[in-house]
């Protein structure tokens, strides 16, 4: 069986492409590494590259993809009794039955600025970023090698960089649960760090981000070249690295392009793997917009559509789902079905006549969202904690600043709130852009992710 297999192996890799429509990069990436381990009567087991672990298997398991590697082998070797099971090599080599059940320990977590979308079972592989997936997955797996610390990952806005990151977090936090885990995107850090010296209590700060196993911090680049702030993230960055903990960064360009940071700190970020995402190419773009159809019950929404989507946005993963979601919106409103021409309408202010990304309120309210950590929803509602209210002040103003609203449109992608509110939020924003340098950094890198151009 092992030999009749083998023999037919690329033959059951072209079955799965042309007769079960799965892409041709999702079987390379998933289908084609697995090996036979063993086969037991018509049962054959299949283990997984050992750089994707348990992930793998769980990946390959909730998307049926041992189903349609056994329909496949079965229809190559003319054999309907094959069955197929996709597992780990250590499964083989220890005696679960055995083993004594796993004390479950204490752990310190930080989870409330983490998306819970965001893990490795809903991240889109493709040519642009299987790289960066497969390595993200090694460093969850096994988190403080020296080959990958750091872990620099770098690329445009909107590419994915949050969601592997966040998923490293989501997957040690569930299968390292003594493991204490901090997400904190640059601006909360420096924030922090400005707090903590305002009030005499920088040793708490150095208690809080010293004493973690992981600690990811997003878009580095907006820490270079404050002073304060970068030294005591390198301060930081030296401890956890002595003793071995994991540290994972992300930035827009890679070390040897930040221009403003010290030779010294260039070379520590080198230690490890920087690794690059690209702009995700046009099957990956097909597969992203798919997944979320499916994911979201858009049922309504023909492929030609998608296809529109995924010719005319070519860069921004953000971008393709900000799209999608105006037709989903729309779709629900109307109570009906959206042809093309009416997709081509709806989406004539999101993708202009070059075929690039339009800057929407929808896509604003998306970015401040991801860059502050408070949900589209509560942006959107009527709370008015602390941060909710900045970052809804904030969204109000980048709205009212690069899009052709006025001031009731643009109350209405909030909840509905009248135009003199949204003039005082904008206005609070102005004058504290004036007094506040760190805060105008800030408006700057959330500005970058909107328009990367800018």
């Amino acid at each position: 069986m092992k030999e009749k297999i083998l023999s037919k192996w690329d033959e059951i890799l072209n079955t799965l492409e042309s007769g079960y429509d799965l892409s041709h990069i999702l079987i390379n990436t998933w289908i084609k590494p697995l090996t036979i381990y063993k086969v037991e009567g018509k049962t054959v087991y299949f283990v997984v590259d050992e750089k994707f672990g348990q992930r793998g298997v769980d990946f390959i398991k909730n998307r049926s993809y041992d189903i349609l590697l056994a329909s496949a082998i079965r229809e190559v070797l003319n054999d309907s009794s094959v069955e197929v099971i996709v597992t780990l090599a250590s499964d083989f080599n220890t005696d679960k039955s055995q083993a004594a059940p796993a004390l479950k320990q204490d752990y310190s977590i930080n989870k409330g600025n983490l998306n819970p979308k965001y893990t490795f079972d809903t991240f889109i592989v493709g040519e642009s970023n299987k790289h960066a997936y497969a390595t993200c997955i090694a460093v969850a797996d096994s988190p403080g090698q020296d080959k990958f610390n750091p872990l620099f990952l770098y690329g445009g806005a909107g590419l994915g960089k949050t969601h592997l990151m966040q998923s490293i977090a989501h997957y040690i936090m569930e299968n390292n649960r003594s493991m204490n885990v901090l997400y904190v995107p640059s601006n909360t850090f420096t924030n922090e760090i400005v707090e903590a010296i305002k009030k005499n209590k920088t040793q708490e700060f150095r208690d809080k981000y010293r004493t973690v196993d992981v600690l990811l911090i997003d878009d580095i680049q907006y820490l270079i070249g404050k002073e304060s702030t970068q030294q005591e993230f390198f301060d930081t960055f030296n401890t956890l690295h002595d003793e071995g903990k994991q540290i994972i960064l992300s930035s827009d360009k890679p070390p040897r392009e930040i221009k403003t940071l010290d030779e010294r700190y260039r070379s520590r970020f080198e230690w490890g793997v920087p690794i690059d995402i690209h702009a995700p190419d046009y099957e990956t773009r097909m597969a992203i917009l798919k997944n979320k159809v499916e994911m979201d019950h858009l049922d309504n929404i023909d492929e030609n559509i998608l296809e529109y989507i995924a010719d005319n946005i070519t860069y921004n993963v953000r971008a393709l789902e900000g799209a999608l979601n105006k037709l989903s919106v729309f779709s629900e409103l109307g109570k009906t079905h959206i042809s093309l021409e009416k997709a081509k309408d709806i989406l004539k202010d999101h993708i202009s006549k070059e075929g690039t990304v339009s800057i929407t309120p929808e896509l604003i309210i998306n970015v401040v969202s991801e860059h502050t950590g408070i949900s589209v929803e509560d942006i959107k509602s009527t709370k008015r904690t602390k941060d909710i209210s900045n970052a809804r002040q904030v969204a109000m103003y980048l709205c009212r600043k690069y899009t052709v609203n006025g001031l009731k449109t643009i109350g209405n992608f909030f909840g509905g709130k009248d135009h003199s509110t949204v003039m005082s939020n904008i206005k609070k924003v102005e004058q504290k852009l004036s007094e506040d340098s760190e805060f105008a950094a800030d408006i700057d890198a959330i500005t970058k992710k909107i328009s990367p151009s800018s």
